[in-house]
């Protein structure tokens, strides 16, 4: 394969499915941010690129990618273009986009936010008191 890439980043926000009612297809889309370092500045940089996971793939992604999540993502890159509107003019754009072909979580689970922190906090309670 001449066009694959590999990087590591954390999920920016929780994957969003996108649904095609005339073929029935699925893409799965999610942003990761992958940190870039210079040798030249002591300022770190961070570069957000745009994932899609189709049919099957996108469906383990729903299943186990959470926003926070630190992964390896390795696929092909490819351009997206779509039309914008900048200043009342209707503009091309073209930005670059993984298509998913593989991917592992790694590290610890982000951890809840403090909304879901109160949700579970009953149910740990009842669950320790029956025992």
């Amino acid at each position: 394969m001449n066009n694959t890439i590999i990087i590591v980043g954390h999920v920016g926000q929780a994957p969003k499915v996108v649904s095609f009612g005339d073929t029935g297809n699925k893409v799965v889309k999610f942003s990761v941010a992958v940190k870039e370092y210079s040798a030249n500045s002591d300022e770190d940089k961070t570069i957000w690129l745009d994932v899609d996971a189709w049919n099957g793939l996108g469906e383990r992604v729903l299943k186990l990618v959470t926003k926070g999540r630190e992964v390896v993502v390795q696929g092909r890159l490819a351009l997206s273009t779509f039309n914008k509107e900048v200043d009342g003019i209707n503009v091309q754009m073209t930005k670059p986009v993984i298509k998913l072909t593989s991917f592992q979580v790694c590290g610890k689970r982000p951890e809840a936010s403090s909304e879901e922190n109160t949700a579970e906090a009953p149910r740990k309670k009842s669950k320790a008191a029956k025992g």
